[in-house]
């Protein structure tokens, strides 16, 4: 796909799979809706005050339809938004295109490449000369990681002349995130610490972002607030636990169409997430082995009647 920012009619940026299928994603979206009265009765009783007016949102954040009633209770509130996906096969194109279509810019397809990927990602974090976004709804850290990685290259850039170089990594993700830096800062080499200071701060999601985070605080090179949302208990209880729950088997029957019953399922780790994971796993048919370095996470899955192993 050629990596070329389209507009709507009204002048909003995007790029979607097929905005043809608008229509459909508007369709499952008032669905969702019925689903989510928390978001709804934030935009009841927030929508006349417009908490968010003026406020420039980022998302990087699976581009589902979930999302999209997540993206519209943000405009709805006043914020101005643009969005990417933080997983390469998670995006709902039809969803992609609704929200382009009716409610913010948004780039993300299903099935994109890294090099896409991280493209959809600048673009998201990309609101002109006037800097980035006040705020960041995270989903991995990768927004959050570009950002403090471009501060670091330009101020080395700033201090010494030194480009960053793509192969100084072995990594064939981190050359892209590199290379996208480096072209930038021929550009423009004050543009991710404009984004720092206006920044007021980040929400991260997932665990992986929220260790990602930590280390950095314990380093001293977060550069900005960061709210845990991960650890609350309304997102790791039900999120982490039943989320998992429900779309673990979904997930393997769509990507494999074979039979979970009879076969040896392996769970590493059993934490919220790993609980969710092997209870459907056990449900679906599958014999369990859970592998977990913690002594009393490690004796839970024991007392569900199932088996605990070393990883080796």
């Amino acid at each position: 796909m050629a990596l070329l920012v389209e507009k709507t009619s009204s002048g909003r940026e995007y790029k979607v799979k097929d905005m043809s299928q608008a229509d459909f994603g508007r369709l499952e979206l008032e669905l969702a809706e019925v689903d989510m009265p928390g978001l709804m009765a934030c935009r009841t009783e927030f929508g006349p005050s417009q908490p968010f007016k003026g406020a420039r949102i980022t998302g990087s954040l699976l581009m589902t339809i979930q999302t999209a009633v997540l993206i519209e209770t943000l405009t709805a509130l006043g914020a101005e938004v643009r969005w990417c996906s933080c997983n390469i096969f998670s995006t709902q194109d039809h969803a992609a295109a609704a929200i382009a279509r009716d409610s913010a810019a948004v780039f993300a397809w299903k099935g994109e490449t890294l090099q896409e990927y991280w493209w959809c990602t600048e673009r998201a974090l990309d609101w002109g000369p006037g800097g980035g976004p006040d705020l960041i709804v995270d989903d991995g850290g990768d927004a959050t990681l570009l950002i403090h990685e471009g501060v670091k290259a330009e101020e080395e850039y700033e201090k010494n002349g030194t480009l960053p170089d793509p192969s100084s990594t072995d990594n064939a993700e981190f050359q892209i995130v590199l290379t996208i830096i480096r072209d930038g800062l021929k550009v423009d080499p004050t543009k991710y610490r404009k984004m720092k200071e206006r920044l007021v701060g980040v929400s991260e999601e997932t665990t992986t972002g929220v260790k990602r985070l930590y280390q950095m605080q314990a380093s001293g090179a977060l550069l900005f607030p960061a709210i845990n949302v991960n650890d609350s208990v309304t997102k790791s209880k039900f999120d982490n636990l039943y989320g998992c729950r429900h779309s673990l088997p979904d997930g393997l029957m769509r990507a494999t169409d074979v039979m979970i019953a009879g076969k040896v399922a392996f769970v590493a780790g059993y934490g919220d997430v790993g609980k969710g994971c092997a209870a459907a796993l056990k449900q679906a048919g599958a014999r369990v082995i859970v592998s977990e370095i913690d002594p009393i996470c490690a004796l839970q899955p024991q007392w569900k009647g199932l088996q605990v192993l070393p990883l080796e």
